[in-house]
């Protein structure tokens, strides 16, 4: 059923396949830039990431380089990254990582387009003017978080244990770029993580109260694509199809919940991730399960739909109607708990981070953050803390 009204709205460029990279040269003389300042990792540094996209971008090089950014990245950094934009006298920005050297790199964009010199004066949903362009193009080294297309950057504030949570159409990168050479260094953990988040974005994506025809058909088509091509990446990390195919279920994931936003698991796995300091891939596919047997009252005709994508048509045909919903479940926690030889967490103690003591601070937290305004059930801390006990 079609929503009475829907909005969708996602003008990134991709590039996706063999020598992608080779034309982010290409790109920056289009969008003006000739000033790039690339931001990395050190991680990415060592394994050769950031050389590789070094020569893939001749004729073209960066004006400066910063890889100092940390595995969950701060406010303070981004003002650090943002005054070194100015003192370089930089023009644009690539972003080549994961999840926080990119959400990194949209904090540092605003900032710099804003005319700003805290991230923190800017936090919010659709308050950011257009502000002076600062061209974008995000590079992903992992195949979870999609934010090469999302409006969204997660930004920690360490002295306030949260993840603060930006969101604009401000935010969205004029590029995305897929290449193959980008991801083929992960472990089988990391792959299991990332390629879980990306799942979870897609169910989310699919089940939340923003949901609409378009979010719709790419959540569907990521699920399909994570089913079928993560457990073969994982066996088999070589597998290039199979990498591809994980990279654009990534972004297509990405491109949904850009639009239909996220809900309760990401609102409590947020909250991890500050106070706890649980890797966000591992929040999600803990949380997953968990979340869904909560939302599944409200949810049954959605979930019910899930099992086509998630099992395939047979599946789909030969289960009841009426036992769609739980069968939707099982698949994933099953399908989740597949990837425990990897090392992957599959409850929050096994995290090594999380106490019980904790729990408190993570639902109070949690209820603060913005994603659990679009989830299909309100919740409250006492409904937080039960499923915090349960994925105990």
């Amino acid at each position: 059923m079609l929503p009475l009204y829907y909005e969708y709205h996602n003008p990134v460029k991709i590039l996706s396949g063999e020598a992608a990279l080779e034309n982010i040269a290409y790109e920056l003389t289009a969008l003006e830039a000739k000033a790039p300042l690339l931001l990395s990792d050190e991680g990415l540094v060592k394994v050769g990431a950031v050389e590789t996209l070094k020569k893939a971008m001749v004729p073209s090089v960066p004006a400066a380089v910063f890889t100092q950014i940390p595995p969950d990245s701060s406010v303070a950094v981004v003002n650090e990254i943002a005054a070194y934009f100015r003192k370089m006298n930089c023009d644009s920005l690539i972003a080549l990582g994961g999840g926080s050297v990119i959400d990194t790199a949209k904090g540092v964009r605003m900032v710099i387009g804003q005319n700003a010199t805290d991230l923190e004066a800017l936090m919010g949903c659709e308050v950011l003017t257009a502000g002076h362009h600062i061209p974008f193009i995000a590079v992903p080294t992992t195949a979870g978080t999609g934010s090469e297309v999302t409006p969204v950057a997660v930004i920690s504030n360490p002295t306030k244990s949260v993840k603060q949570e930006y969101i604009s159409a401000h935010l969205l990168p004029d590029v995305a770029v897929l290449d193959l050479r980008m991801t083929m260094t992960l472990s089988p953990k990391v792959t299991a993580s990332t390629g879980l988040d990306a799942l979870c974005h897609a169910i989310e994506a699919y089940s939340c109260l923003q949901k609409n025809p378009m979010s719709d058909a790419y959540a569907a088509s990521a699920i399909g694509l994570i089913m079928e091509h993560l457990p073969r990446v994982v066996e088999k990390p070589s597998d290039k199809a199979s990498r591809m195919a994980m990279a654009n279920a990534s972004l297509m994931a990405g491109t949904a919940f850009g639009n239909s936003m996220v809900g309760l698991v990401h609102a409590i796995g947020h909250a991890l991730g500050g106070v706890c300091h649980v890797a966000h891939g591992d929040a999600m596919s803990i949380l997953l399960p968990h979340v869904m047997v909560y939302n599944k009252d409200v949810c049954r005709d959605t979930y019910g739909q899930l099992l086509l994508y998630l099992a395939g048509p047979e599946a789909y045909v030969a289960c009841p109607p009426e036992k769609r919903p739980e069968e939707t479940v099982r698949i994933v926690r099953e399908f989740i708990a597949s990837f425990r030889s990897t090392g992957l967490p599959l409850c929050l103690r096994d995290t090594g981070r999380v106490t019980q003591e904790q729990f408190e601070q993570v639902a109070r937290t949690a209820i603060c953050d913005g994603a659990l305004i679009v989830n299909p059930k309100a919740a409250g801390i006492p409904e937080i803390l039960d499923i915090l006990k349960k994925a105990w």
